[in-house]
């Protein structure tokens, strides 16, 4: 039986295919276009080549997403190399020079000769829904700016005590922004007639919002330079993050709404600390099938909670934070496990023990994310939700 190994440098216009014999002997180098048909025709000619092919490829979505769902649809074995693992091993080839046919032709060669490789799968369109929603927040979320009384830097702030009293985080505070930007305009148009305007724009406690504002008003009757300029900034800012609130507003509810519809919802949000939005991420990070991992050690390695040995000579037991790991996976985990000590009491005393026992937050709080991946693991495993523990049980 003729096996072949064929690797594919993925590009999102021209991806790059070698395929190898068992010998490592190169047998069709193609560049082809990223569409269908050149790709069906590669696959074709490929299988032709042996009685069966294995297939590496470096990426697992974007320009890659065609071709691995057209070898998945046509039952073709798929392996994932990282571009560091494919770094790592081009310096044991020959040649300095660096190619997409040479790449091509490492992923081929990996791929036939390791074992600790998993299978990619196509995945659920729940989960590949997910992980474009969930991307799409991160992007809106990353890129949104803070809008303050101030303005950009190296500019006067309009008022500091306007600075220090409205929390823009809020959209009480973002909506008065809109409307008036300095202590002048807030004290002209009176607490009355701002609560009036504030209400009409639907903003809770308005009468707070508006005392907490004229207050703030009067401790300044000092125009600064740049004043004018200033209120303009604050009110473009002030709209823009606005509009992206709303746009991560409507996001959670389209995740929401998708989450629910996949089976270990109510077991994923039912963990402390893990609900809509980092469960939704946990699934996108991981793919939702817990056994490409095969144990919740692998997983904590991947999500980068578990430290990795570095032994020297005599020194032994010597523990690092790993240096590759999905840090959107990191962290869901470590983010969540800061959720869960305020909210859940098991989370608490083990976090409390764990500082006892001489480790700075940090650690601890990635001591706590590594214990919670195992219960995460099991309750995945068995289907069941969360039940707080009897503090007897509680693990170290």
């Amino acid at each position: 039986m003729a096996m072949i190994w064929a690797g594919i440098d993925a590009g999102k216009t021209h991806p790059h295919c070698v395929a190898i014999d068992e010998s490592g002997r190169r047998l069709l180098p193609r560049r082809v276009a990223n569409d269908e048909p050149e790709l069906l025709e590669l696959l074709t000619d490929v299988m032709a080549l042996g009685d069966a092919v294995t297939w590496g490829i470096d990426l697992t979505d974007g320009g890659a997403a065609l071709a691995i769902t057209i070898l998945s649809d046509h039952d073709q074995p798929v392996h994932y190399i990282s571009g560091r693992a494919i770094h790592r091993a081009f310096e044991s080839y020959r040649g300095e020079g660096k190619t997409d046919a040479k790449d091509a032709a490492v992923i081929a060669d990996q791929a036939r000769i390791r074992r600790d490789m998993n299978p990619l799968r196509t995945g659920d369109e729940t989960v590949t829904d997910l992980r474009i929603l969930t991307g799409r927040r991160m992007d809106l979320v990353a890129t949104a700016p803070a809008p303050s009384t101030g303005s950009a830097p190296n500019s006067p702030a309009s008022s500091p005590a306007l600075e220090r009293a409205l929390d823009v985080t809020n959209t009480g505070p973002l909506t008065l922004l809109t409307g008036y930007q300095t202590p002048a305009a807030i004290r002209r148009t009176g607490r009355k007639r701002l609560e009036t305007w504030l209400r009409n724009r639907k903003v809770l406690r308005s009468d707070r919002l508006a005392e907490t504002a004229l207050e703030a008003a009067g401790r300044q009757h000092t125009s600064l330079p740049g004043e004018k300029l200033t209120a303009q900034m604050v009110h473009t800012l002030a709209r823009e993050v606005m509009a992206l609130n709303q746009q991560v507003a409507e996001l959670d509810k389209a995740i929401e709404a998708r989450f629910r519809d996949h089976r270990d919802f109510e077991v994923i949000t039912s963990m402390p600390g893990l609900g809509v939005i980092l469960g939704a991420e946990f699934l996108a990070a991981t793919g939702g099938d817990m056994s490409l991992f095969g144990t919740p050690d692998r997983l904590a390695g991947f999500g980068g909670v578990a430290p990795v040995p570095r032994d020297s000579g005599k020194i032994s037991g010597n523990l690092r934070r790993p240096r590759r790991y999905n840090r959107r996976l990191q962290r869901v985990f470590y983010i969540s496990a800061l959720f869960s000590i305020r909210s859940c009491e098991d989370s608490r005393r083990f976090y409390e023990r764990k500082r006892a026992e001489g480790k700075r937050h940090i650690q601890a709080v990635l001591a706590l994310a590594r214990r919670r991946v195992n219960i995460l693991w099991a309750l995945l495993r068995d289907g069941r939700t969360y039940e707080p523990a009897p503090p007897s049980t509680l693990a170290a």
